[in-house]
């Protein structure tokens, strides 16, 4: 009998829980910012590696690029602050995100030749070869 008595109610406690306005309550009470880190493509060409960070809404003094012995670190801090300011009230929220991704590179690279640029939302950092690692041509060998 008990069961039968609150059988219609478990529903109702369902249906609170999954309210929409419980919905876009958790939707609007989020930082617009991430903390993850950023994905990178890595490509190795015959004269470089390329490592591709993607990065959207940073500007390209937001990176922190070093090279310490064979280990290139990137890395970033960024604050964010939104102020709304009504009436009767100032909403203020800030957020902070930093990042560090670092690399163990080959011995045979030109580390005082790397580059960086950023655009379009992508870090490119390309990391040139040093000659010795550069592949050779095929060379042929006359038979005598």
């Amino acid at each position: 009998m008990t069961l039968v008595k609150y059988q219609n109610q478990i529903p109702q406690v369902f249906n609170r829980f999954f309210d929409t306005e419980f919905d876009s309550w958790l939707n609007k009470n989020y930082s617009n910012t991430n903390t993850t880190l950023p994905a990178v493509n890595i490509k190795e060409t015959d004269d470089a590696y390329l490592l591709d960070f993607a990065a959207p809404g940073y500007k390209k003094d937001d990176f922190v690029i070093e090279l310490n012995n064979d280990v290139l670190t990137v890395s970033s801090e960024k604050k964010v602050e939104n102020v709304e300011e009504e009436d009767n009230f100032t909403k203020k929220e800030f957020s902070y995100e930093s990042f560090t991704r670092s690399f163990n590179l080959p011995e045979l690279v030109e580390g005082d030749k790397i580059k960086a640029t950023y655009k379009n939302g992508i870090l490119e950092i390309k990391i040139p070869k040093k000659e010795e690692a550069k592949p050779k041509p095929v060379k042929q060998i006359k038979v005598s």
